[in-house]
């Protein structure tokens, strides 16, 4: 009965295994792109696995720049919890991110005292679409759903899994119960 029992459990730690082995593909993809910081240097997102990412398009001169603030107290709130925050400043919704890594580091920094990690200029929609952004907007993600980025701040949450777990719109501000709470159930996860 004991040998049954381990055999048993055997045929099911394998069975895991495999399952794993073949996950359909696009499962945990988002963080498989490279992107650059505003610095230029290479940035592979696989280096988050394990983390809590909030992904958001931003722009410095937009009505909704003043999230900036937010997203940073949210940062440094959770972030030793394991919560990063990844800043993709996006020119394509009336030019309202018109500036050069530079200028946008010296923005971020200055006005709104930025400690998280910022990225180079990406298109999120349209053919010139960057790769994550793409991947990002096919996913039909509660609450939103699939489509492309309506406006600056949209946000993208990712569990320690890699996996995107609920997408915003971009009026959902940092502070918002039902941001929070997804943020704090997946710093919960394992």
């Amino acid at each position: 009965m004991k040998r049954l029992l381990v055999l048993l459990g055997m045929g099911l730690l394998m069975t895991n295994v495999v399952a794993e082995e073949n996950k359909p593909d696009g499962e945990a993809k988002a963080l498989s792109y490279s992107m650059k910081s505003l610095e230029g240097k290479k940035v592979d997102l696989k280096d988050y696995q394990g983390k809590v990412v909030l992904m958001v398009n931003v722009a410095s001169r937009c009505g909704l720049t003043p999230q900036y603030a937010g997203l940073q107290s949210l940062y440094e709130k959770y972030q030793d919890k394991g919560l990063v925050i990844l800043g993709f400043p996006c020119n394509q919704f009336r030019e309202q991110e018109p500036g050069s890594s530079k200028e946008i580091a010296e923005f971020c920094s200055q006005e709104y005292g930025v400690t998280f990690d910022m990225f180079e200029k990406v298109d999120v929609n349209g053919k010139d679409a960057c790769d994550l952004y793409k991947y990002l907007t096919s996913l039909d993600t509660k609450p939103k759903g699939s489509g492309e980025v309506s406006w600056n701040f949209e946000k993208f949450l990712v569990g320690r899994d890699g996996n995107v777990v609920a997408r915003f719109e971009p009026r959902t501000k940092p502070d918002d119960k039902k941001l929070i709470s997804k943020i704090e159930d997946q710093l919960g996860s394992k």
